[in-house]
């Protein structure tokens, strides 16, 4: 027999998980799993876990919102589709598009994760883009370092005391792989 199960997740103290499972079960759910206070860019949610272990075949997962299993668009489509190899329906309380128990959501659901994936690797393209035209033009991305020149000569002059690179972190208010670096970025030059 196909059952529905409830996911719920709640991410922090003011949310209650109460009315989510509340609300679950008032749609159907025999049973739901809850995750109290993990993010949902968190792949190994224990209640997350145990949720997709218990689900069977032809079992339909009810969930309040998509957010609530997944952190991204990328991360819902990727999970998504896992279900669906499984033979998993997927159905949301408040997306009512999302409902893959009728052929109209199953093909709405299709067209929605092509164009949610055509976004990400848009973005990607992009942004891969936008690196490689920077480093054309002699910038490089990222954040700037810690380690000032004087910050560096004054590493060298603690490391030749026989200072260790926790010792000169501490004393420079670093942490220790910033020092690393710096010293080892002049040990090879």
């Amino acid at each position: 027999m196909n059952s529905i199960i409830g996911y719920a997740r709640v991410s922090t103290r003011d949310q209650d998980p109460a009315a989510q499972e509340a609300e679950l079960r008032a749609a159907g759910a025999t049973r739901v799993f809850v995750d109290h206070g993990e993010s949902s860019k968190v792949r190994d949610r224990p209640q997350w876990l145990a949720c997709l272990d218990y689900l069977r075949e032809g079992d339909t997962l009810l969930v309040r919102r998509l957010d609530r299993i997944a952190g991204s668009e990328k991360m819902a489509i990727e999970t998504i589709n896992e279900l669906q190899e499984r033979k998993i329906n997927i159905k949301s309380l408040t997306e009512p598009d999302i409902d893959t128990t009728t052929p109209m959501g199953k093909a709405l659901f299709g067209i929605v994760a092509v164009f949610a994936q055509l976004r990400v690797d848009t973005i990607s393209e992009n942004t891969k883009r936008g690196l490689d035209h920077a480093r054309a033009q002699g910038r490089v991305g990222g954040r700037p370092t810690v380690m000032t020149a004087q910050r560096i000569e004054e590493a060298v002059r603690m490391r030749k005391d026989g200072k260790t690179i926790a010792e000169i972190a501490k004393v420079l208010g670093v942490g220790n792989s910033s020092v690393s670096r710096a010293l080892s970025a002049l040990s090879a030059t």
